[in-house]
């Protein structure tokens, strides 16, 4: 129990320290609406268990490449549990990071080419830096 009175009273640099974030960044996220700031006590703002799980959500949405309009559109379908949206969210997701991996890898086949053209022939300008140019 008394584990549960600490988490109940973490001020915002020890919510920040838990969740591997700033105070700034904290900040950030309630401007943004996606955390409560919650009232003073004794001079302080306490943060509870419930924000340290937000703020992580947060943070996993974030390496999951949502914007923070949709993290904030995720944290009311979470309140409401419309599944079909959060549902479609993820798949509009999904297409973007296919998208984005199919741009790398053209990426990287074309500077690998270039590497192995730019190995095999010993005179002339690089390929790699002649295909920079302007």
């Amino acid at each position: 129990m008394v584990q549960s009175q600490e988490v109940h009273s973490l001020t915002i640099g020890k919510l920040a320290a838990a969740a591997g974030v700033g105070v700034e960044t904290i900040r950030f996220y309630q401007r943004r609406s996606l955390l409560e700031q919650p009232a003073r006590k004794s001079g302080f703002r306490r943060y509870g268990s419930d924000d340290l799980r937000r703020l992580r959500f947060i943070r996993q949405a974030q390496t999951a490449g949502f914007t923070l309009e949709q993290i904030k559109e995720l944290l009311d379908l979470d309140e409401s549990e419309d599944r079909a949206r959060a549902r479609e969210l993820a798949a509009t997701r999904v297409q973007a990071l296919d998208a984005k991996i199919a741009e790398l890898q053209a990426a990287r086949d074309v500077l690998k080419r270039l590497a192995n053209e730019c190995g095999s022939n010993t005179t002339g300008p690089c390929p790699i830096l002649t295909s920079f140019k302007l």
